[in-house]
Order: C-alpha cells, then sequence, then structure tokens
C-alpha cells in the first residue's frame, strides 16, 4: 500500500474486468479524464463523499496544468511508439504511469478526503461520476457494472 488510498483504489480497480476498456472509451470518446474518473468513484465508494460539481470543477482545474503539460503528451508519444520500438513503448508506458501517479497525488491532497467505512458509497461513486458523464452513457454503466456499484443512482 502507498501513502495515497486513491492511488490504491486505483489500481485495484482498474485491474477489474471492463474497467479499462470502459475507463478509456470515456477517455477517447469524450475527452474525460481517466484519473478524473477513478477519484470520482474512489470519492464516493472509499470515502462515502458526494461531490457537488463544482468541487469535481475545482479539483479538475487544479490538476489541468499537470494533466495537460505532462499525461496527455506522454500518452501521445507513447500511442505513437506502439508497434515502432517495444523498449521505448515500455519506458513510456512506465513514465505515462507515473505521471499519472502524480496527478492522483494531487488529486488526494486537494480533495482533503480520507476512506471513512459504512454508508451507501455505491450510490455516491454513482452520483459523483453522473456530474462528470451524463447519466445513462453506455461507459459509465459499464463501469459502475464493473466496480459493482447499481447503474441508477
Amino acid at each position: 500500500m502507498s501513502e495515497n488510498p486513491l492511488w490504491d483504489f486505483s489500481l485495484a480497480v482498474y485491474g477489474r474486468p471492463g474497467v479499462p476498456a470502459a475507463c478509456l472509451d470515456l477517455q477517447d470518446r469524450l475527452g474525460q479524464d481517466v484519473n478524473l474518473l477513478l477519484f470520482a468513484a474512489w470519492a464516493g465508494m472509499a470515502c462515502n463523499a458526494d461531490l457537488p460539481a463544482e468541487e469535481l470543477a475545482r479539483i479538475d482545474t487544479a490538476v489541468t496544468p499537470w494533466r495537460d503539460g505532462m499525461v496527455r503528451p506522454l500518452r501521445a508519444i507513447r500511442r505513437r511508439a506502439k508497434g515502432e520500438d517495444d523498449t521505448l513503448y515500455k519506458r513510456l508506458k512506465a513514465a505515462e504511469l507515473e505521471a499519472e501517479r502524480v496527478q492522483q497525488d494531487r488529486l488526494f491532497a486537494l480533495s482533503g478526503l480520507t476512506p471513512a467505512p459504512g454508508g451507501d458509497g455505491a450510490a455516491l461513486a454513482a452520483a459523483n461520476l453522473y456530474r462528470l458523464v451524463p447519466e445513462g452513457d453506455p461507459a459509465v454503466m459499464a463501469l459502475l457494472a464493473a466496480l459493482g456499484t447499481p447503474p441508477e443512482p
């Protein structure tokens, strides 16, 4: 376990069947930030936090310079390297993952949230995600199903 429970949560849930595909669909189709999606799910599921849209926007705005200046460029270069040079691709993938960890460290610190047992975390995770992506989007529904949350808030 790391010092960041958001990162630990993200690593655990991203390994579940259906989570990567849903997150990447939302990223590629709608321009959603996978780290912000995982943060919204973590806030509800692990912290029982119902995040207002304004709070999600505040946190997203604060990490935008890092995401746009580091994470997205590394992702673009990694994608271009795929199939060209396997060693470079793997190094870029590791660098991108490290940049995402830094972003999640920032999300965690900005939120001030800590894990809290009890409550209806599944419904809160769904509500938080619906503030980022309109309710009923098939990828959000798939993500919620993969996370074990109900599809309706």
